[in-house]
């Protein structure tokens, strides 16, 4: 007889996501113990060595619950039984900045990298299901995110990969069940306090109470779908974004202005200039992308730039009225001078 079907699932899931990697490579699970990530490690145990990979299991300890350190130790001592090698315990020191559950993602990823860093792991597997994906795009959509963000989680992301995006989460407690390991209930997973448990507790189930199943499928084929129209606008926007600023310095040697990097204004090298005309003709939705590149690029900070400094920026295009400097995170200003939006430090 083969697996139970969920088993199945799982790895067929896995050995999909991994078929690209060259023989030898290092690929670590990133695991807290959970059902979702506890299938997902099984099956990379099972699936990597038969398609000539190595495989591996990190956890992460975020001190944040008494016994955390001993259930990391747990988590990690299963990793010979599922077939894993090496098995790695991260301590992480979480902190403030966006909130409790930004905070320990934040110090989670560094400490998912710093140990692939390390270690040489060509890929790190998270156990993100098809309803996290549902959920991820439920809050956003609440937050009035644009397409990118309404593209929710990726599958492949750098060296972070997500082989359960199409697989519903009590798929992974059925495989677990099969297997017959017992996975750890994160008590974080079920507190209201929490937007995301809120959504998962309260929010889907209204919504398929309200419109009948299959709601959770619906969202995450939306963010497919979103996902495929950001990559076309974002490689749109890549063309734009050269032709702007090629247009923008030329548009000040024109003048006789002084070049971006090289004195704009007051030689600040960071400086980025790019030209109004060439933004005034792309779609709404390439513009901003562009004036979003042009700020990151002259040192705006990406986590802190938001919307509505994009839209500021925007009005310099198209609703110029004489308005001075726009201000952005990070200390960088844009004005609009000489046909051209000029993005820099010390910009006034």
């Amino acid at each position: 007889m083969g697996p139970h079907p969920a088993v199945a699932d799982v790895r067929r899931a896995v050995r999909e996501c991994l078929g690209d990697l060259p023989e030898g490579a290092l690929v670590l699970v990133a695991c807290s113990g959970g059902a979702d990530s506890l299938a997902l490690a099984a099956a990379t145990g099972f699936v990597a060595p038969r398609m000539g990979l190595r495989a591996g299991l990190v956890t992460v300890d975020h001190g944040l619950q008494e016994g955390s350190a001993e259930r990391a130790r747990k988590v990690a001592a299963l990793a010979p039984r599922l077939g894993l090698d090496p098995a790695e315990v991260c301590t992480v020191t979480v902190g403030r900045a966006g909130g409790p559950e930004a905070a320990a993602r934040e110090a989670r990823y560094a400490a998912l990298a710093a140990t692939a860093d390390r270690l040489g792991a060509a890929a790190v597997l998270l156990g993100h299901t098809l309803d996290d994906q549902a959920e991820t795009v439920l809050l956003r959509l609440a937050r009035g995110s644009g397409t990118r963000s309404l593209a929710g989680m990726a599958p492949v992301s750098g060296r972070y990969r997500r082989p359960l995006l199409g697989l519903r989460r009590r798929r992974t407690a059925e495989a677990c069940a099969a297997l017959g390991l017992d996975p750890w209930e994160d008590p974080h997973n079920a507190d209201p306090a929490y937007a995301r448990v809120r959504v998962r507790r309260f929010a889907l189930p209204a919504l398929e109470e309200a419109l009948g199943p299959g709601v959770a499928e619906a969202l995450a084929r939306t963010a497919r779908l979103c996902a495929d129209d950001a990559d076309a606008l974002d490689a749109w926007a890549e063309r734009a974004w050269a032709r702007a600023r090629a247009e923008g310095e030329r548009a000040l040697a024109d003048v006789g202005g002084p070049a971006p990097g090289a004195g704009c204004p007051g030689g600040e090298p960071g400086a980025v200039a790019v030209s109004v005309r060439a933004l005034a003709a792309e779609p709404p939705a390439v513009r901003r992308r562009v004036i979003k590149r042009a700020a990151e690029a002259s040192g705006a900070r990406p986590a802190a730039l938001a919307a509505v400094h994009i839209a500021e920026v925007e009005r310099l295009v198209t609703g110029w009225r004489g308005q001075g400097r726009v201000a952005l995170p990070g200390g960088v200003g844009v004005v609009r001078r000489y046909g051209t939006l000029i993005f820099a430090s010390n910009v006034t």
